[in-house]
């Protein structure tokens, strides 16, 4: 293993995805070869309103360079009923909060995606790596 410098820095995302949609939708990706890059670190949860901005705060801290938060397709299409609409207002504060902190707020990513959608997950994966990589590492000075 060697020593990461500026040229060989790759970001490091943490995925958090519903059980029942984004997840599905990534393992989808997965199984229909979209090719999307290995930058993402999937953790399945039972929804998108259970994501905790304590989760978000924590996957930096733990040295995420961006976070994405993967919900079902739409928010009134939740399983859980309401819980993509908490994820909705959840990820506004938690927006704010990074500000607030000094972090950019485009580190934190908010998408629907059925479980149907392994093309649209890979297209939002890469979209998001590429985004974080033109930001730059976090802490790198960049922000």
């Amino acid at each position: 293993m060697g020593i990461e410098t500026e040229d060989s820095w790759e970001p490091k995302i943490i995925a958090f995805l519903c059980k029942y949609c984004a997840s599905a939708g990534a393992d989808l990706a997965g199984v229909s070869r979209f090719k999307y890059p290995a930058n993402i670190l999937p953790i399945t949860v039972p929804c998108s309103g259970s994501i905790d901005m304590q989760f978000v705060v924590r996957a930096f801290e733990m040295g995420a360079d961006g976070v994405l938060i993967g919900g079902c397709h739409t928010p009134s299409d939740c399983h859980f009923l309401r819980g993509n609409f908490k994820a909705l207002k959840r990820v506004a504060l938690m927006k704010k909060m990074l500000e607030q902190i000094g972090i950019d707020p485009r580190r934190l990513r908010l998408e629907w995606i059925s479980a149907t959608e392994g093309k649209k997950f890979a297209e939002v994966a890469k979209e998001f790596v590429e985004e974080i990589r033109k930001l730059g590492p976090l802490g790198g000075g960049h922000e």
